[in-house]
């Protein structure tokens, strides 16, 4: 249960960290991609039942 609401979050955390308004476009795909790579464990680590 908490490991599927962890993955919810990040989920919602990933599309936030988009760029999508004129100031935070020129930070890149940095803060989507750390938020991704977290995701990434995470869903890894649910899969595998540590969560």
């Amino acid at each position: 249960m908490l490991g599927t609401i962890l993955v919810v979050f990040l989920i919602l955390a990933l599309l936030g960290a988009l760029p999508r308004w004129s100031h935070s476009r020129s930070w890149g795909y940095t803060p989507t991609g750390g938020v991704g790579l977290v995701l990434l464990i995470v869903i890894i680590l649910v899969l595998l039942g540590r969560i």
